[in-house]
C-alpha cells in the first residue's frame, strides 16, 4: 500500500529535509544527532552522595546508615530483622527530585514507599512499590523536598533490609517542579506520616552491575575542625523552668491531673495532651531556641513547698560507648520518648540518680544530701542511649531503650546508638537538712526525668554529625 502525504505535510517535510541537508553539507563536524542532542535536557545530579543520613536501626557497627550514601558498592547499610524499617537522607537544601536508585543487597525490601519532606517532620509519599524483585531498582518520581526517605514495610527474607547504595537524583536549589504536599498533622512517628501517592514509574533491573551511577556527584562542604577545638563529643542545651502541673504526657497521656506534680523545663506548652506537633508549634525557654523538647522531673519540695530551679542543663554526649561507636551515633529520631530513673523505686539500690552539693565536698548519694550554706543541692541523671531502632515508645515507656554494655557498645536488642543525654540541675537549696527535702514522687532515689523530643530533625542531624560523630565539643549554637 502506498502512503501519500497531504500537500501541507509534504511541504513541511520538504523544508525540514532541505535544512538538514544544508547543515550536513556545510560542516562535516555538525551532525544531525548533534542537532537533536542540543535540545535534550541535562542529566540529573546525584544529590545524596556523602550527605547526612539517618536510619531506623542498624544490624551492627559495620552496617551504619552512612554506608548507603558513601559511593562505595562494597559497603552497605543493613537494618534490624524486623518490619518496618526506614532510611532517610538530608540533601542539605530543598531540591527537585526526579528519580531514586536503590542498589539492593540480596536482603531487599519487598514492599516500600518513598517519601519526601521539607522539614524532616511532615512527610508525603511520592512513590509506592509492591512486590519488588530487588537488584538495582530505579524509581522515577516528580517531587521536591530536602529530605528523602525509603520506608520499607515488608522484607523479602527473614533478615533485615540492606542497601549497597541509596541514590537520589535531581537538581538542588530552588524548586521548579511539583511541590511536596504537607502530610496530615497529629502523628508523632516520623516513619508513619504519609499522604496519597502521585503516579510514578518503577523500573527494576535485577541484573545490572552493582553501583552503576550517572550524573555529577554533589560533595557536602563541612567546616574544618578548629585547631583549638576541645575533642569531646558534646553539644548542649540550657533550658529554663517553665511551669508546674500534675500532668505526664508519656505515662498518662490526655489525662490531666492524673500524675504527681512535675516541674517542666524548656517547652512552654507541655501538658497531658502534648505530642510532637504541639511541641513544635510552641515556644521554648531553651538556649538554643531550636530545641523545643519537653523535659520534666518530679517537683522538689522543702517542708512541703515547691522549690523550682531557674534552669536545667542538658548535655548531649558521645560518651558511654567507645570511640568507634561514637562515630556511628545516630540522631535522636523525631517523636522519641525516653524516661530515665525510676519513680516507683523502693530503695536506692540500682538507681542512677546522683545527688551532691555544688560548692562543697559532700559525698554523692542516690538520696538527698544536706548541703552547707553557700552550696547548692545538685542532681545528675544520665538517660539510656541505645534504641531498639523501631519503637518511639513502649508499654512500660522503657523497654525500647537500654544502657550500653561492656565494652562500651549497645546490646544486640538495642543496636542503634544515640547521644547520651545528661541532665544537671542546681536547686536553690542550701543549708537545709536532707530530712526536710522530698520529691512529689517520694524519696530522693525516686527522682526521674522525662524527655519528649522536640528538636527539628535537620538541627539534630547537624549537631550529631558535626559535634558527636567528629568528637568535638560544641556550644549552644552547635558549633565548636
Amino acid at each position: 500500500m502506498t502512503h501519500v502525504l497531504p500537500p501541507s505535510n509534504f511541504k513541511r517535510w520538504r523544508v525540514r529535509i532541505a535544512v538538514l541537508s544544508a547543515v550536513v553539507v556545510a560542516g562535516s563536524a555538525v551532525t544531525v544527532n548533534a542537532i537533536f542532542a542540543a535540545t535534550a535536557p541535562p542529566p540529573p545530579d546525584l544529590l545524596s552522595k556523602g550527605k547526612a543520613v539517618t536510619a531506623s536501626s542498624i544490624e551492627g557497627g559495620s552496617f551504619a546508615a552512612n554506608r548507603a550514601v558513601d559511593g562505595d558498592t562494597g559497603s552497605r547499610w543493613s537494618s534490624a530483622f524486623q518490619d518496618p524499617q526506614w532510611i532517610q537522607v538530608d540533601l542539605g537544601s530543598d531540591a527537585t527530585i526526579s528519580k531514586v536508585v536503590l542498589n539492593w543487597e540480596r536482603a531487599h525490601a519487598k514492599d516500600f514507599t518513598l517519601q519526601t519532606s521539607a522539614d524532616g517532620a511532615k512527610w508525603a509519599t511520592v512513590a509506592t512499590v509492591a512486590d519488588s524483585r530487588g537488584g538495582v531498582e530505579t524509581v522515577d518520581v516528580s517531587a521536591s523536598g530536602r529530605y528523602v526517605k525509603l520506608h520499607a514495610t515488608k522484607r523479602s527474607s527473614q533478615y533485615g533490609v540492606s542497601l549497597w547504595e541509596f541514590e537520589v537524583y535531581g537538581k538542588a536549589g530552588a524548586v521548579s517542579g511539583p511541590t511536596t504536599p504537607p502530610a496530615p498533622t497529629g502523628s508523632s512517628s516520623a516513619a508513619q506520616s504519609t499522604t496519597a501517592a502521585p503516579t510514578t514509574t518503577t523500573t527494576t533491573t535485577s541484573s545490572a552491575a552493582p553501583g552503576t551511577t550517572t550524573g555529577s556527584p554533589t560533595v557536602p562542604t563541612q567546616k574544618p575542625i578548629p585547631p583549638n577545638a576541645v575533642r569531646v563529643a558534646e553539644f548542649v542545651a540550657e533550658c529554663g523552668f517553665s511551669h508546674r502541673l500534675p500532668d505526664d504526657p508519656i505515662v498518662f497521656p490526655k489525662l490531666a491531673g492524673a500524675s504527681h506534680l512535675h516541674t517542666f523545663f524548656g517547652n512552654t506548652s507541655t501538658d497531658a495532651h502534648s505530642d510532637t506537633d504541639s511541641l513544635m508549634a510552641a515556644d521554648t525557654k531553651c538556649n538554643p531556641v531550636e530545641d523545643k523538647t519537653a523535659y520534666w522531673t518530679p517537683t522538689v519540695l522543702v517542708d512541703g513547698q515547691p522549690v523550682d530551679p531557674p534552669t536545667s542543663t542538658f548535655y548531649y554526649l558521645g560518651e558511654g560507648v567507645n570511640d568507634e561507636v561514637t562515630k556511628q551515633i545516630q540522631p535522636i529520631p523525631p517523636g522519641l520518648r525516653i524516661i530515665a530513673g525510676n519513680a516507683k523505686a523502693t530503695s536506692a539500690e540500682g538507681t542512677r540518680t546522683r545527688w551532691d552539693c555544688n560548692g562543697a565536698n559532700v559525698a554523692p548519694s542516690s538520696d538527698f544530701v544536706s548541703c552547707p550554706a553557700g552550696a547548692k543541692l545538685q542532681s545528675y541523671l544520665d538517660f539510656p542511649q541505645c534504641w531498639d531502632g523501631k519503637n518511639l515508645d513502649s508499654a512500660d515507656h522503657k523497654s525500647h531503650m537500654a544502657y550500653p554494655v561492656h565494652p562500651g557498645v549497645c546490646p544486640p536488642t538495642h543496636p542503634v546508638p544515640l547521644p547520651k543525654i545528661r541532665q544537671v540541675v542546681n536547686f536553690p537549696i542550701s543549708g537545709v537538712d536532707a530530712s526536710r527535702i522530698k520529691l512529689s514522687s517520694g524519696p530522693g532515689y525516686t527522682y526521674h526525668m522525662d524527655f519528649m523530643n522536640g528538636w527539628p530533625a535537620a538541627e539534630m542531624e547537624r549537631r550529631v554529625r558535626d559535634c558527636i560523630n567528629r568528637i568535638v565539643k560544641c556550644g549552644h549554637n552547635g558549633n565548636p
